[in-house]
C-alpha cells in the first residue's frame, strides 16, 4: 500500500527505463547520512525489503552512515522496515509531522502538527472549491474519518464522523495532535486536485501527495519531509552536502532538492524525474541498494 492510499497499491507512473537511465552523481568525499523514501523508493510493490537492499543497508550502517528512512507513513505502519533497523533507530514519519523511534515500538520523539483551526480553514475552502471532497484525521493515536472517504481497511476502530466533529475541540480526540489531514477526490486528476488546493488554500498549511488518487496530504505550513530532515541533520552536525537522498513521488522533491545528492527512481513521478539530475533503476530492482553499495565502496577506497 503506498503512503495512506486507500485505495489500491498501484501506481500512476512511467515505464521503468532503460539501463542508460540509471545515471550516478558524484558522491560528496563524505557521506554522512542516506534519507529514503519507502513506498516506490526502497521497497518493493510487495511492500517487502529485498535480501540486497539489507545487506546494503547493514554495510552502509557500518560504515558509520546513518540511514534514515523518510515516509509519508504514520509510526503504526513502519513494521515493513523494524527489522532493518541499526544504529540510530530513527525515522521521519507523516511526511516529517512526526520523528519516531523505531527501537521503542515508534515512539514519537517529536511532533510538528497542524494545529485545528487551520485544518478546520482547509476543510472549508476545499469543500467549497471541490465538491464532494472527503477526509480524514491522522493524529497520533491513529486514523479518523468521514463517512464517504474511501475504506481504510488497515485502521479498524477508527472514530467516523464529518471533519469538523473530529477537528472539533468537544471530540474524544481533542488531546491529540494532528499530524496530517487527508482529503481524497472521487472525480479530479491527482495533480488537478494538488495544483488547486495550494491554489485557493496554501498559505494555511503544506498539500503534497504520494498516492496514485486524488489524495491530499495536508500538513502545517512548512512542515516536510525536507524541512523536518533538516532540523534532524543540523542536531547531528550534518550538512547537505553531506547526505544523499531517494525518492520517487511529489512528496519526496522538496527533500531530494534539499540533500546535496539526490536520486530519483527509474518508476518516478515526472516531477522528481524533473527535480533530479541522478537516476536509478526502479524499486522492484533494488535501486536504493545499487546506489548504497557504490557509496559505500567509494568510501572504503577513499574515492
Amino acid at each position: 500500500m503506498r503512503e495512506d492510499s486507500p485505495v489500491t497499491s498501484a501506481t500512476e507512473r512511467p515505464e521503468p527505463q532503460t539501463p542508460e537511465s540509471d545515471r550516478s552523481a558524484p558522491f560528496p568525499r563524505r557521506v554522512r547520512l542516506i534519507a529514503t523514501d519507502l513506498d516506490g523508493t526502497l521497497l518493493r510493490d510487495d511492500k517487502s525489503v529485498s535480501d540486497r537492499t539489507v545487506a546494503a543497508l547493514d554495510a552502509a550502517e557500518r560504515a558509520g552512515i546513518e540511514v534514515f528512512f523518510v515516509t509519508g507513513r504514520p509510526a503504526r505502519w513502519m513494521g515493513v522496515v523494524s527489522d532493518h533497523v541499526h544504529g540510530h533507530g530513527l525515522a521521519i514519519c507523516a511526511n516529517g509531522a512526526a520523528v519516531v523511534d523505531l527501537h521503542r515500538e515508534g515512539l514519537v520523539l517529536e511532533v510538528r502538527p497542524l494545529e485545528r483551526p487551520d485544518a478546520l480553514t482547509v476543510v472549508e475552502a476545499l469543500r467549497a472549491a471541490a465538491p464532494g471532497t472527503s477526509f480524514a484525521v491522522e493524529l497520533t493515536n491513529g486514523i479518523h474519518y468521514e463517512p464517504d472517504y474511501p475504506p481504510f481497511h488497515l485502521d479498524p476502530g477508527s472514530d467516523v464522523a464529518a471533519a469538523e466533529k473530529l477537528l472539533s475541540p468537544e471530540w474524544a480526540t481533542a488531546d491529540q495532535p494532528v499530524l496530517k489531514l487527508l482529503a481524497h477526490h472521487p472525480a479530479l486528476a491527482p495533480d488537478e486536485f494538488l495544483v488547486l488546493a495550494r491554489t485557493v488554500v496554501g498559505e494555511h498549511a503544506s498539500f503534497t501527495r504520494s498516492s496514485p488518487t486524488a489524495l491530499l496530504e495536508i500538513s502545517g505550513l512548512g512542515v516536510s519531509k525536507a524541512s523536518t530532515l533538516e532540523r534532524c541533520c543540523a542536531a547531528r552536525g550534518i550538512a547537505p552536502e553531506e547526505v544523499v537522498a531517494f525518492g520517487d513521488m511529489p512528496n519526496d522533491v522538496e527533500m531530494l532538492a534539499w540533500a546535496g545528492t539526490s536520486y530519483a527512481m527509474a518508476n518516478a513521478h515526472p516531477d522528481v524525474l524533473a527535480a533530479t539530475s541522478a537516476r536509478t533503476v526502479a524499486n522492484n530492482e533494488d535501486g536504493v541498494a545499487i546506489v548504497i553499495e557504490r557509496i559505500v565502496a567509494a568510501q572504503q577506497n577513499g574515492a
